[in-house]
């Protein structure tokens, strides 16, 4: 039944705004406030950080089936900062395949690439560091690994970080959907391998508007984000960050920025910080290609065990013993 009100008397009728009116005023301002990036940022003018990203002097790569770019930004080009960027797009005919795999302990993204025989990897979704079980939903090869841990004296609503959904078609390419608020919404998707993360960056070709009220949005940070292009090439990015002279991160909103300038139309942040790395066989220290944060310096040999990853192969996976 709909709650009927009556109108106030003339004697009665007041002449400004109820208390609630009022209230629901400040909220939507307030709510409006805190999805608007705040000071310089919400007045700057991208087109020269735009120019710089897209003309610079990328080191780039064809290896087994994708390509690898990579470029160090030292002279403050982009977001009046330097950055370090490294990057895998891999075309929509390629014969290499995307593969979510986890383990029972914490393990590094080398570990997982060597005992997979992947041709490339990065770091997955979110995990508690200290158990190491993952704290967003997790379905490898139909076997559920993990789901999503509820918000604070909520045990039916999702956290910030569960908003986007990672899908692998039977092909092993991505698929992206936003969930609804329900924790345990993924397990009524039919697909065999699915990863929630988040937030959502892009989807469909437009921003996904953020919370600007936390650092976790708006704090620099090692970034690791997927990302699909129109014509089907995926995109895996890893941004080094927490070098306050070599590279410093990025904000949430610069990490969607950085996703349109790379082509994306739909793109999802995955962990980041410390278990931000990339890996690609017979590369670097160990394949490492990026610079993990995690020993306190610049080199490629401070990476953190996460408790999964995505790679790229070309041939089946072999399940891990979290998805036997």
């Amino acid at each position: 039944m709909k709650n009927i009100i009556h109108p106030a008397s003339p004697r009665t009728q007041p002449t400004c705004h109820s208390t609630a009116a009022l209230q629901k005023i400040v909220f939507c301002v307030l709510l409006l406030w805190m999805l608007q990036p705040t000071g310089a940022a919400a007045q700057r003018d991208y087109t020269a950080d735009s120019a710089a990203f897209v003309n610079a002097d990328w080191h780039a790569d064809t290896l087994n089936g994708f390509r690898y770019l990579h470029h160090h930004f030292m002279h403050r080009q982009v977001f009046n900062s330097n950055q370090c960027f490294s990057v895998i797009e891999i075309p929509s005919g390629s014969p290499s395949r995307l593969c979510f795999v986890a383990d029972t302990h914490l393990t590094t993204v080398s570990a997982f690439a060597a005992r997979h025989g992947a041709l490339a990897a990065i770091n997955g979704s979110y995990f508690n560091m200290r158990t190491g079980v993952p704290v967003c939903y997790l379905r490898i090869d139909g076997r559920e690994i993990g789901v999503n841990t509820p918000s604070r004296n909520d045990s039916i609503y999702r956290k910030y970080y569960q908003y986007a959904t990672i899908r692998l078609t039977p092909t092993r390419r991505p698929r992206f959907l936003v969930p609804d608020s329900s924790r345990m919404a993924e397990r009524a998707l039919p697909d065999s391998n699915i990863m929630t993360a988040g937030p959502m960056l892009i989807r469909k070709g437009m921003d996904i508007p953020q919370r600007m009220d936390r650092h976790f949005v708006y704090g620099r940070h090692n970034r690791t984000a997927i990302g699909l292009k129109p014509d089907g090439t995926v995109v895996l990015l890893v941004v080094d960050g927490r070098h306050s002279r070599e590279a410093e991160g990025l904000s949430l909103p610069e990490l969607t920025r950085v996703m349109r300038w790379l082509g994306c139309c739909d793109a999802v942040n995955l962990d980041g910080g410390g278990s931000t790395t990339m890996y690609i066989k017979d590369r670097g220290n160990e394949g490492i290609v990026n610079h993990p944060s995690d020993n306190g310096r610049f080199d490629t040999a401070g990476q953190r065990p996460v408790a999964n990853a995505i790679i790229l192969t070309q041939t089946p996976v072999k399940r891990s013993p979290r998805s036997k």
